[in-house]
């Protein structure tokens, strides 16, 4: 991996987590405690993604902008806690989280999260 492409990295989960952090701050049933449970956060939920869009194709990915994206996103989001010491995501923590990470990626391009 170039040196380039692992800052980029670097980058995106970073921006990944201070995202996480705002909408733990905003919405009632997401929480998150550190900045450190929301880089590992960001990570689980990038892992996750990877792994439905690897099962299901690109149909079902989180990335896309139609209902089943957006339920699967929802869904990846409320499974990262059982991975993430300390997070805790109600179900509609979880759908709230969604619609407002949809909403920022529509203006925070993904190449540079």
């Amino acid at each position: 991996m170039q040196a380039s492409n692992l800052v980029g990295l670097i980058v995106r989960f970073i921006v990944s987590a201070l995202v996480l952090m705002l909408v733990s701050f905003l919405l009632p049933g997401f929480a998150l405690l550190t900045f450190g449970q929301a880089l590992l956060a960001a990570v689980v939920i990038a892992v996750l993604g990877f792994v439905v869009e690897s099962l299901f194709g690109k149909r079902i990915s989180p990335q896309n902008r139609g209902i089943v994206g957006f339920i699967t996103a929802a869904a990846v989001i409320y499974i990262s806690q059982f991975l993430v010491p300390g997070m805790t995501i109600s179900i509609l923590g979880a759908l709230l989280a969604a619609i407002i990470i949809g909403v920022v990626d529509l203006f925070v391009p993904t190449e540079l999260r």
